[in-house]
């Protein structure tokens, strides 16, 4: 199993726990330096706010960890492609690699926003692509 599959596979730890408690199936963990420095899960429901995605809550707790807001040193891995709003905080946190599971063709930030990470930003999907798609899948069928 590679790191990258290693890391997504915590994500998606974090995206059952979201879905355990009525959340949208989503989960993020940030690395650094070969370390776990947060891990989250979307937060919409229970928080009442719209902006609460697990991109957003594992950014901030990143940021508190390191205790600055720029994770030049991190990366990113969550569950579905970032939205454009997660897109742009991930830009402006500066993190240099972002790896995601499940391509979002509807709200997925590549479709409406692609230059909004950090330029230099290497960006890598698809890693565990099936188990992310169909931890969502199996979520929304569940609420029909």
């Amino acid at each position: 199993m590679s790191k990258d599959e290693e890391y997504m596979k915590k994500a998606l730890q974090e995206a059952e726990e979201s879905a355990r408690v009525g959340e949208i199936p989503i989960g993020a963990v940030v690395v650094c330096k070969g370390r776990v420095i947060s891990r989250a899960h979307n937060l919409t429901e229970t928080l009442c706010d719209v902006t609460a995605h697990a991109e957003m809550q594992a950014i901030t707790a990143a940021a508190n960890t390191l205790g600055g807001k720029y994770l030049t040193d991190c990366t990113l891995y969550v569950t579905v492609e970032p939205c454009v709003m997660c897109a742009g905080a991930i830009g402006w946190a500066q993190i240099p690699r972002i790896v995601f599971g499940a391509y979002d063709e509807k709200r997925g930030f590549l479709k409406y926003a692609p230059k909004a990470m950090h330029p230099k930003a290497e960006i890598i999907g698809g890693v565990l692509e099936s188990e992310c798609s169909e931890l969502m899948k199996d979520f929304f069928k569940s609420k029909r």
